[in-house]
């Protein structure tokens, strides 16, 4: 494999059109991880084919980066289907959606990314359409509004969210395909997937810069891959091989540390560890202290670092752990 690397020109593509375009898993046999997900897709599947009707309605949940579109692009292919895909917040009316369904033909694949984002009224037309294969259309206001019935051809809907929980019990009990949780994945997968990804890309990626990318994705590979493309435009600048050393050094440069915590990460426990003595301490006032958004601090920054388990929840608020105090250098209390 050539240590060369390609720039714009070569590939006729900007950067960002080929990283999701050409990383993206094209077979199952590149698809890194979520094994049980992939087992039950592959008989879903295969008895939908042998019975010559299109797959179920599917749901994928889980936090971002994980793979849910992947899968959905995935499933069209094994079952040669064509793939159209939008977003609930691009479906913002009742026409809106019955464009998308009426123009589909039969064993067509509808992708919503974000679902739990679709407008309520949408949702209430999109039931029938996934239970009996019609949508009711009103037509007209008042007294002389009416419905009609048109018949859909036979389709199947994935959906994706990061927020199972904002999605309505209604509409989650219409997928009857399934409905999945993407996992994080291992150091061990997530330095598989970014050797593959530096071969797309045309790069030599030493071993040992693998794990050492893995360490620092956060179990996932969008970020793995961000990383990887960093990294390869650090030792494409200083003409260095992309060994651990470049990605150590790529990594510093935009502040990761080894366990892949950023600078946000970092003054947030540092917060509460300067301020509130470790806590606990309320997500409002720890709001507050650090200058972010409550939401922020909770769908964005702690997840991790409670699966890193720097950080506790309790009734009385969050706290930091002693693995914290040790990794950022203070003394534990």
């Amino acid at each position: 494999m050539s240590s060369e690397f390609p720039n714009s020109s070569s590939t006729g593509k900007n950067d960002a059109t080929f990283l999701d375009q050409k990383l993206r898993p094209s077979s199952w046999e590149d698809y890194v991880g979520q094994e049980h997900i992939k087992q039950n897709l592959h008989i879903l599947l295969t008895a939908a084919r042998e019975r010559g009707h299109p797959p179920e309605h599917v749901l994928f949940y889980g936090p971002p980066g994980l793979g849910k579109t992947t899968l959905a692009h995935l499933i069209a292919t094994e079952s040669k289907a064509q793939l159209k895909v939008t977003s609930g917040p691009a479906i913002e009316k009742v026409g809106d959606l019955a464009s998308l369904l009426t123009n589909m033909n039969p064993g067509d694949i509808l992708f919503i990314d974000e679902i739990h984002r679709l407008n309520k009224m949408v949702e209430e037309v999109l039931y029938p359409a996934m239970e009996s294969g019609v949508l009711d259309i009103i037509i007209g206001k008042g007294p002389s509004a009416r419905t009609i019935q048109l018949e859909l051809p036979p389709f199947t809907l994935i959906a994706a969210t990061t927020r199972i929980a904002a999605l309505s019990a209604p509409l989650r009990s219409r997928f009857g395909g399934g409905v999945f949780r993407l996992e994080f994945y291992s150091n061990d997968e997530i330095a598989r997937i970014v050797s593959r990804s530096a071969e797309i890309l045309g790069v030599t990626l030493e071993q040992g810069a693998a794990l050492a990318l893995a360490s620092r994705a956060r179990f996932t590979p969008r970020t793995a891959n961000h990383f990887l493309k960093r990294a390869r435009d650090y030792a494409q600048v200083h003409k260095t091989p992309l060994d651990e050393k470049a990605v150590r050094e790529a990594l510093s440069l935009l502040e990761i540390d080894e366990l892949g915590l950023g600078t946000p990460d970092r003054e947030l426990l540092s917060v509460m560890i300067e301020k509130f003595n470790g806590g606990p301490v309320g997500l409002n006032t720890l709001a507050a202290a650090t200058a972010e958004e409550m939401a922020t601090i909770e769908e964005v920054y702690e997840p991790y670092l409670l699966k890193l388990g720097f950080i506790e929840r309790t009734p009385r608020g969050r706290m930091v752990t002693p693995k914290a105090y040790t990794h950022l250098g203070f003394d534990p209390i």
